[in-house]
């Protein structure tokens, strides 16, 4: 039976094009726009203030040359794409921001950071590296609290609790939701792919308020329909891919590519552009919603930290939850946090579940395809026997 898609007609235009056409939408309307580089950038103040929250990484190889006048070639591709496309006007994300904000994750984005500071105004979050110490949490709670300040300024108005609770309600709404989309993927054979998660997600980030819920809803239908058809998206006894690692997107989606065309099927992303901004909720209800929602970004297991050992536990449950054969952990070049942890996270998935383990380094560009096909080949092989 013939796969059905999950996105309706009007939905078939590239992700890009959607994102455009809602933050145009959006603006039309009135909202301020919000640029952000990460998921430690707490989207319910965001949403509090009125504004929409636009990301601005860019994962193209296409402005890197242009980076490199300015910028080191052994430097992430990430960070050089993201400069790229803003030192040559061709961003039309970073045009629609009225604002930016940025944060300390990794030294390469904050020297990043200093080049365009006066492009926009921009404020950077002080991320403490230090989570599993109060003193840390502390300091973050202030920066969060700056970010409050930073956006009632900019645009002129006033956030209270209430507009902070509503928002936490809807990004727990929606995240829940999403998060049942993507537990489709638990089933033998999947039930919804990784494109269609990407998709999904892009055009879940674009919408506000009661219009998402339904679309939403609507996919969940079909994913339904899926289900008692008993139509997957691939062979039953294809190899499942759980990816981890560094954010994936545009030009290093050909890592998901090679896994398709090699046979395997990937069943749950870790990174920032997977699952991990969704894995967790802000707490509802409590007497101080703004420390709630500090406390919520501050728990978000990135590299960057010291000690991570959150991540562990985090990769703990989704393996437990999604089950996969093999484990690839995708490193973009020159990311040393990532790359140094890779270690860790092998011997971690080697001694707690027995997994075979691929790290894999990569750029943008198209040189290393070959290469990644036969060892991402080989070790499908391994998990199959």
């Amino acid at each position: 039976m013939q796969l059905k898609p999950l996105l309706a007609d009007e939905y078939e235009d590239s992700p890009i094009k959607r994102r455009l056409d809602r933050l145009i939408a959006e603006r039309a309307h009135g909202a301020h726009g919000v640029g952000i580089y990460c998921c430690y950038a707490p989207l319910e103040l965001i949403w509090a203030a009125g504004a929409v929250p636009i990301g601005l990484c860019a994962t193209s190889q296409q402005p890197i040359a242009e980076a490199e006048t300015i910028l080191p070639a052994n430097l992430c591709p990430l960070i050089k794409s993201s400069f790229g496309f803003i030192i040559t006007d061709t961003c039309p994300f970073y045009r629609m921001s009225d604002v930016v904000v940025a944060e300390t994750t990794c030294d390469g984005k904050k020297k990043m950071f200093e080049l365009i500071r006066d492009r926009k105004p921009m404020l950077t979050l002080e991320l403490p590296q230090m989570p599993d110490e109060q003193e840390g949490l502390r300091l973050w709670e202030r920066s969060v609290g700056k970010l409050r300040r930073f956006l009632e300024e900019a645009f002129d108005s006033t956030i209270s609790d209430a507009d902070i609770e509503d928002a936490i309600r809807e990004g727990n709404q929606r995240r829940r939701l999403l998060l049942e989309i993507m537990g489709y993927a638990r089933h033998t054979p999947p039930l919804i792919n990784w494109e269609e998660i990407k998709e999904i997600s892009a055009l879940a980030g674009s919408f506000t308020g009661e219009s998402v819920v339904r679309l939403l809803e609507e996919i969940l239908e079909k994913l339904e329909d899926r289900r008692r058809a008993g139509i997957g998206v691939k062979e039953p006894d294809a190899p499942r891919v759980m990816v981890t690692g560094c954010p994936i997107g545009g030009d290093a989606e050909k890592v998901f590519q090679i896994i398709e065309d090699s046979g395997g099927v990937v069943v749950v992303q870790e990174a920032c552009t997977g699952i991990k901004p969704l894995w967790t909720m802000v707490e509802e209800g409590t007497a101080d919603p703004m420390a709630a929602v500090a406390r919520r970004y501050f728990e978000l297991p990135c590299s960057c930290m010291t000690p991570n050992s959150r991540r562990l536990k985090y990769m703990d449950e989704l393996i437990e939850t999604y089950m996969p054969d093999v484990i690839i952990d995708v490193i973009l070049n020159c990311c040393h946090t990532y790359n140094i942890e890779s270690h860790v996270i092998k011997e971690h998935v080697a001694a707690r579940h027995g997994l075979p383990f691929l790290k894999i380094e990569i750029d943008y560009s198209e040189g290393d395809i070959g290469q990644l096909q036969t060892r991402i080949g080989a070790v499908l092989e391994l998990a199959r026997g």
